[in-house]
């Protein structure tokens, strides 16, 4: 049995531990678990700050997990410590996370909107495996509701259609409508009204009256689901739709206190309960669905799996198909050419399977390479003319399933510099990179500008070639093509910085 793995997860509401060990058919038994209530997201939403007795609590309670992981023989460092959007928005946040590693001995990393669609969707895929359910036949949307921040993914086919993290939480929306209402229809009315200036925007990946299956995951849908739902298996629920809405309109006539003695919950939950549940619900009803799905598991799940299944092949092609389903979507919105798209893409990893021994960068690096191939022209949609530039603006303010704000960055860098006679060098963005940073940047945009050359015409004529390295030449054979006159126009334009990255002139015959 392999060590036991450690989480501790900083959320707006409250610091929560979860210690796990995981048997060898990537089951995770859970041993000890913790959950303090912390209001930290009222101070971030109040005052923009995380106050100093909100700072002491929590230095309280991490060292207070840090003794009771001890007893499972883990140490600080040895623990994946998360902070989501409250603390990301906290102005103070940095001497805070220096703090922590200086009392603690926890090292805090937080986690963007993104990241945390990415840890859950690996949460939900876990439980719901070999379960009567899955993402491949219907519409779907996977929905968490969060005390900043509303996640929301959108599937279609199986294929990511669309992620997005909405500033729509429950403490955000309780902090904004304090002292200014308690009616419910004053509260819905908000609450649908913020959704609804919302939706036009996620409508542009996925038709939400088509959506069948609903998936909503977070606490609060957990306490829904044993009050009103039935089992499907141990930790996987549902919940029909009417008697969801019921319970949703029916708890809101409870007062905060009622809600602790009813449902045995902290203070701090209860308070954002009523609002948690009717997101849910007013998003619930947006869809066909006809039941709730609602697994139990939550973000801390989704960090341990994704520490201990690195080397599992299967998880990791289901990933990556994801990220390029997100990016293939995301330039359909924009109205992007799919079939130069597709074919840069296909010439792009062949370069670098080729070169794969020098290149010296792993498979994250080819699937950064894939999205940027995919996305390098999606500036056209604003104006052809530097079309580089306005594809670097989109990429770096669009979320991509599965990537990180700085694979963003890269994918961002990678895309302006495909074309033009700029390099990425005299880019102060690029300089204030790290060096690995740097370097993957500009070996994967070098293999961009050849693959976009030999498709300079958009009517991908090389459908068949093969590539040799040959002294010091890349030669790409083209199997007698006819007329590429064109192409090799486009590559004595491009060619420079691959021959300086990578030492190889490239022949086009």
């Amino acid at each position: 049995m392999a060590a036991p793995e450690s989480v501790i997860e900083i959320g707006s509401t409250g610091v929560r531990l979860l210690v796990a060990e995981v048997t060898q058919d990537r089951k995770q038994n859970v041993l000890d678990r913790s959950d303090m209530p912390l209001p930290l997201g009222k101070d971030v939403f109040t005052s923009g700050q995380i106050s100093q007795e909100t700072q002491n609590q929590l230095i309280n309670i991490l060292k207070r997990y840090r003794e009771q992981l001890e007893g499972w023989g883990i140490s600080p460092l040895d623990t994946s410590c998360i902070a989501s959007s409250a603390f990301r928005d906290a102005s103070n946040r940095d001497p805070i996370m220096d703090r922590i590693l200086v009392q603690t001995g926890f090292r805090v990393h937080i986690v963007d909107g993104v990241e945390e669609n990415k840890l859950m969707y690996i949460a939900v895929s876990e439980t719901i495996k070999d379960q009567p359910v899955d993402f491949k036949n219907e519409d779907t949307v996977i929905l968490v509701v969060g005390g900043s921040t509303t996640e929301i993914m959108m599937m279609s086919d199986g294929k990511m259609a669309g992620v997005h993290s909405l500033r729509l939480g429950t403490v955000r929306i309780e902090q904004q409508i304090k002292n200014q209402t308690s009616s419910y229809s004053d509260i819905q009315r908000y609450v649908q009204e913020s959704i609804n200036n919302t939706k036009g925007s996620l409508e542009s990946e996925i038709n939400f009256s088509e959506v069948k299956q609903f998936f909503a995951v977070g606490a609060d849908m957990t306490l829904a689901a044993l009050l009103v739902g039935r089992p499907i298996s141990t930790f996987l629920w549902e919940i029909n739709k009417q008697d969801f809405a019921e319970f949703t309109k029916d708890i809101q006539e409870y007062t905060v206190d009622e809600c602790v003695a009813r449902f045995k919950i902290d203070y701090n939950e209860a308070e954002t309960l009523q609002v948690s549940l009717l997101i849910y619900n007013l998003f619930l009803h947006l869809t066909k669905a006809e039941r709730i799905i609602v697994p139990e598991t939550n973000i801390r799940n989704g960090v341990i799996t994704s520490k201990t299944s690195t080397q599992n092949d299967e998880l990791q092609k289901e990933f990556d198909m994801q990220i390029i389903a997100s990016a293939r979507n995301l330039l359909r919105k924009y109205h992007g050419d799919e079939n130069h798209a597709e074919c840069v893409r296909m010439i792009s990893t062949k370069i670098f399977d080729t070169l794969k021994e020098e290149i010296g960068l792993g498979e994250h690096a080819r699937t950064l390479l894939e999205t940027a191939a995919i996305l390098h022209d999606i500036g056209s949609f604003i104006r052809y003319d530097n079309h580089n530039l306005h594809s670097w603006y989109i990429i770096r303010n669009s979320e991509i399933f599965g990537l990180s704000r700085i694979d963003n960055q890269i994918i961002a860098q990678i895309a302006k510099y495909h074309k033009g006679s700029f390099v990425p060098q005299d880019d102060e963005g690029y300089q204030m990179m790290s060096r690995p940073e740097r370097m993957t940047i500009l070996k994967l945009t070098a293999i961009l500008r050849i693959a976009d050359a030999m498709d300079r015409g958009h009517i991908q004529k090389f459908s068949d070639f093969s590539i040799k390295l040959q002294q010091n030449s890349m030669i790409i054979n083209t199997k007698n093509s006819k007329n590429t006159i064109l192409e090799r126009i486009a590559l004595s334009e491009k060619a420079g910085m691959f021959e300086s990255v990578f030492g190889y002139k490239v022949i086009l015959l």
